[in-house]
């Protein structure tokens, strides 16, 4: 402290740090303030899109099933399907079925098991020697 012309020289005091602390305060208060909004907001769109998105799946699949529900609606179709999927003929006509036989049936895979499984033995004993069995075939 030095004494400069009768008065006391002090070393000036900064004054932007008061400055700079109250702005920091102000941002921090605005930053607690405008955060959760912010949030939200992001949060809304982000359901947004996935209830679009949703919602563009769903009308695909209301599409693909109108086409459906009109090809049922075709007498033609529905006899095609019947004779496919259901075996079905017309009055006068004979259908045949071709089966590969070669391959055993399973009735004859049953009863070859059923003989290699020990009768003397507990009912879990037999069940594990089946599925043993069974899957060595």
């Amino acid at each position: 402290m030095a004494r400069r012309r009768g008065k006391l020289n002090f070393t000036p005091r900064r004054r932007g740090s008061g400055r700079t602390l109250a702005l920091s305060a102000i941002f921090f208060v605005l930053a607690l303030t405008i955060a959760p909004p912010i949030q939200h907001y992001f949060t809304q769109r982000a359901q947004i899109n996935s209830l679009r998105a949703q919602v563009s799946s769903d009308t695909k699949a209301l599409q693909e099933a109108q086409k459906e529900l009109q090809l049922w609606r075709d007498p033609e179709y529905i006899k095609s399907q019947a004779r496919e999927r259901l075996h079905f003929v017309l009055p006068g006509e004979r259908q045949y079925i071709v089966t590969d036989s070669t391959s055993r049936s399973a009735q004859e895979q049953s009863t070859l098991v059923a003989d290699n499984v020990p009768d003397n033995q507990p009912w879990y004993t037999r069940l594990i020697a089946s599925i043993t069995e069974t899957g060595s075939k």
